[in-house]
């Protein structure tokens, strides 16, 4: 296993943000995540980097990177993955056997390990369309368990594994046969989609950066408050859609919580509704950026 003293993160996210870890863990199988774990309970965990917002000044503590550990298995309409196999790289291979219910994933830069933990879903397709079990560490208990459908309490944007100290080790999924043409289709339309409505990773983002609040498109409410195009330092809200902050430079993290903070408050102000991020803020925090950062996740349930 490759161990990394005072490495640098920023080339682990997709917003390209983000100072040292004191130690960087790459585990490659299932088995050396686990011991890494029981042996580093307070690391952090990180897939492909693709929904957080990593500290500028670093880390304060043990990182362990997930990307390496990305064996999966499919056998008839039951599919095996673990966690650190990245989403497009399953999407692509289940479209080549003909099995739908992951064309969502298809544009999403993220693991399977950080899908199964936050729910994710796009396209009228989410991860608990077709989750079936998973197992995960208890990092408390320091054993393995295996969770099915009803113990996960899916929500949106929200499972059972932010609510416990869970780390995803593997998930199974059971697709929907159909033909390799309807679903390379399907994920065509997506990814025409997301090319108007997204920023492509040639713009350095996190994905969307607010959750959508209920029966409403937080999209709408930034759009509506006038965000559109703002700037803080190197950061700026994508021209496009104002849900979606992109790195133009050298951003560092306090520009982009700046600017978050400047987007909260508008839509605040404007529509006295308080958008909850949906990026997770890691990492050495100054006081001015940890009050703001409680200011916008308090009551993020």
């Amino acid at each position: 296993m490759k161990i990394e003293k005072d490495y640098e993160l920023k080339k682990h996210t997709t917003f390209q943000i983000g100072g040292k870890a004191k130690t960087v863990y790459f585990p490659e199988t299932v088995e050396e995540l686990e011991q890494t774990l029981k042996e580093n309970p307070n690391a952090i965990i990180l897939g492909n980097g693709s929904d957080v917002l990593i500290s500028s000044d670093g880390i304060d503590g043990d990182v362990i990177i997930t990307t390496e550990i990305n064996d999966f298995e499919i056998n008839g309409t039951k599919v095996y993955a673990t966690c650190g196999v990245k989403a497009p790289v399953l999407s692509r291979e289940v479209s080549e056997n003909g099995l739908s219910g992951m064309e969502f994933m298809f544009c999403i830069p993220g693991t399977i390990g950080g899908m199964v933990y936050m729910n994710a879903s796009a396209h009228s397709q989410s991860i608990a369309d077709i989750f079936t079990s998973c197992k995960v560490y208890d990092v408390e208990n320091q054993k393995v368990l295996t969770l099915n459908k009803d113990d996960m309490l899916f929500e949106y944007r929200k499972t059972v594994l932010s609510e416990k100290k869970y780390v995803v080790l593997s998930a199974e999924f059971e697709l929907k046969p159909s033909t390799v043409e309807e679903v390379k289709a399907l994920m065509q339309r997506n990814a025409e989609f997301r090319k108007q409505k997204q920023p492509s990773l040639a713009l350095p983002n996190a994905g969307s950066i607010f959750k959508n609040p209920e029966n409403d498109s937080a999209g709408r409410l930034l759009e509506k408050s006038g965000v559109k195009s703002k700037i803080v330092g190197g950061a700026k809200v994508w021209e496009n859609h104002a849900n979606f902050i992109v790195n133009i430079g050298y951003a560092t993290s306090s520009d982009v919580l700046n600017l978050m903070y400047k987007m909260y408050n508008e839509v605040k102000v404007r529509y006295t509704i308080e958008l909850q991020p949906e990026v997770k803020f890691i990492g050495i925090a100054n006081e001015e950026e940890k009050e703001k950062w409680q200011t916008m996740t308090t009551n993020n349930n």
